[in-house]
């Protein structure tokens, strides 16, 4: 994988907002790239792209050895055929198994060495779940997908921030309920590893947050910080891990604390992903570690109540396939001459 290779980007849920992000990424890229081919239904994106009126010419690839030569004046598109028509907001369980479909085409691309990376569209996970997807969510189903020894890391970066839950997609009572000081030491050491192989830093410094009020009060809120996160945190340092902590979450995603550490190793879903989305919803990517491809996705979802408007900011979606091309060069550089 280097940057000569196209990325692979997936469908996402043919009824949200992913065609039109595809068709405005190819558009804001076509000159200067990193170069792409969408693992879609080419039908329903040249119809997509006329609705609109779009100039978006699509043109079918049998692979994605053909898509660089082609990006600059036509979107490569290897298809994927949708079983049933799309209506834009209103997702129809037919069309799972080509979604599903297009990850899994994506991820053999990738594991092939055909594509730098792979760039995940917005799924819709309940509609998936009404025809027995038995993930919690993509991160999941990419370990699943390339058979992963352990269970792969979510990583939501931006500019402004990078954070990363230790429990993700499950209910709130059940993240209090499993977490424990062995995920945490696993997941800092994929944070630490993926900040190093992935993002080019050499020495990652990495805050630990805590899981009450103001990181438990010295017990006073909770004995879950001493109990749990302090002894993680030690095992962290003892494996050369820079982590330091725990810090009491009101405050550790202030301008001042953020430039105090390189990414924040967060206990629950939303304990992570609410300051990055506050901060940058239109800059954020998800990066998926732990896996032997290149993963990146926009940090935003289907958007049901807009799609097909052409009102959707591909900004995130830009980001993503920015940042997976960058990823797999430090993964794979070029060698030297």
């Amino acid at each position: 994988m280097n940057q000569t290779l196209p990325l692979a980007l997936t469908m996402g849920d043919p009824a949200g907002i992913g065609g039109e992000l595809t068709l405005a990424a190819w558009a804001r890229l076509r000159a200067e790239g990193p170069a792409f081919v969408a693992l879609d239904d080419p039908r329903r994106l040249a119809a997509l792209a006329a609705g609109l009126g779009w100039d978006v010419p699509v043109a079918e690839v049998a692979g994605p050895e053909e898509a660089a030569a082609i990006f600059p004046g036509r979107l490569p598109v290897m298809t994927v055929r949708l079983p049933v028509p799309v209506s834009p907001g209103k997702p129809d369980p037919a069309n799972a198994p080509a979604v599903l479909g297009s990850i899994e085409r994506a991820v053999a691309l990738a594991r092939e060495g055909r594509v730098g990376g792979v760039v995940t569209n917005p799924i819709s996970k309940a509609t998936l779940y009404r025809t027995g997807f038995a993930f919690p969510g993509h991160t999941e189903f990419l370990g699943a997908l390339t058979g992963t020894a352990e269970p792969p890391v979510m990583l939501l970066a931006s500019p402004m921030l990078r954070v990363v839950p230790v429990t993700i997609h499950v209910s709130l009572r059940r993240a209090l309920d499993t977490l424990t000081t062995a995920e945490i030491i696993r997941t800092g050491l994929a944070l630490d590893r993926g900040l190093r192989e992935g993002f080019g830093i050499a020495a990652p410094r990495i805050a630990v947050a805590g899981l009450n009020p103001h990181a438990g009060e010295e017990g006073a809120m909770g004995d879950e910080e001493p109990r749990l996160v302090v002894p993680a945190i030690e095992a962290l340092r003892a494996r050369g891990v820079d982590a330091f902590g725990p810090l009491p979450p009101d405050t550790m995603f202030t301008a001042r604390a953020r430039t105090t550490y390189d990414a924040a190793l967060c206990l629950y879903h939303d304990q992570a992903l609410i300051p990055i989305k506050t901060l940058d919803m239109d800059g954020g990517v998800n990066v998926t570690l732990g896996l032997p491809i290149v993963r990146t996705s926009p940090d935003h979802g289907t958007a049901f109540g807009i799609a097909g408007q052409g009102v959707a900011d591909p900004s995130s979606l830009i980001a993503a396939l920015r940042l997976a091309a960058e990823m797999a060069v430090r993964r794979n550089p070029e060698p030297a001459a």
